[in-house]
């Protein structure tokens, strides 16, 4: 399977429309792709608070428009990161969208875990509820999106409902892109799969970007990772060889916690 995660620098002094078309531009270029991958909330840039109200769309909005159209047009499964979306009925989400390579939706997953403690996203928009796989041919997707990468029962609830190829769009900034790098990692051995995690770079509302996009395979091995800069990274693996590995080191098999009631003295 080819993959490209395309790290694309959020330029302030540029509008949405000048940067979908920009987008849409990089994903037609990876034609020949099975996956290509957008980091999280491109559009504004994850930092840029005051313009998520501003910039949110509904979930069929001109960015689901735009991406749909790319995803047909190279013939590529596309993970478009992620937007701020407007529901109608509720508050706004961070919300991914997955479309198939004739440019239907196959999937879209809304945050579950919020940053900003009592500031930011996590006061200015809603929790998703779901997990969320898409399957494709060769692998099934587990989604998640940036914040979510510190919280492993995600992660093994995603494996738990098939999961074997973890994308992780993300808007992480540079100060903790030690964790962003050791994270990805520990995601990838502790639940034998491959994890595609795609940053942004550049600095957006004063927070510079970690970029540093990378795919690591299940033994935690950095198949490609790239700089700090824009950059379009491309990288071929074997989904097989997830099943492989768990077959190889059943460790997954040990698991006690979370699958059986804890056991209670007193």
């Amino acid at each position: 399977m080819r993959a490209s995660l395309i790290q694309i620098a959020i330029d302030e002094g540029e509008s949405v429309e000048s940067r979908r078309r920009r987008v849409a531009a990089l994903v037609r270029e990876q034609a020949g792709a099975d996956l290509v991958v957008l980091p999280e909330l491109w559009t504004t840039g994850a930092f840029a608070f005051e313009e998520f109200e501003r910039a949110a769309e509904p979930l069929e909005g001109p960015t689901y428009e735009a991406m749909a159209k790319v995803a047909s047009d190279a013939g590529v499964w596309l993970h478009a990161g992620s937007i701020p979306e407007r529901d109608p009925e509720g508050p706004l989400y961070n919300t991914s969208l997955v479309f198939t390579p004739s440019g239907e939706l196959a999937a879209a997953y809304r945050k579950i875990h919020r940053f900003g403690f009592d500031k930011g996203e996590a006061v200015l928009m809603g929790a998703g509820r779901e997990l969320v796989t898409v399957r494709l041919p060769g692998t099934t997707l587990g989604l998640a999106t940036c914040y979510d990468l510190r919280f492993p029962e995600l992660f093994r609830g995603l494996v738990d409902a098939g999961a074997e190829t973890l994308v992780v769009p993300a808007g992480w900034p540079e100060r903790r892109r030690a964790h962003w790098t050791l994270l990805a990692q520990a995601r990838a051995v502790e639940d034998q799969a491959f994890v595609l995690a795609c940053g942004t770079a550049g600095t957006h509302a004063g927070v510079p970007q970690a970029g540093h996009s990378i795919v690591v395979d299940p033994w935690g091995e950095v198949l490609a990772q790239a700089g700090p800069d824009e950059e379009v990274l491309t990288v071929e693996f074997d989904p097989g060889k997830v099943a492989t590995t768990r077959e190889q080191f059943p460790a997954l098999k040990d698991r006690v916690l979370g699958l059986e009631p804890p056991l209670r003295r007193g």
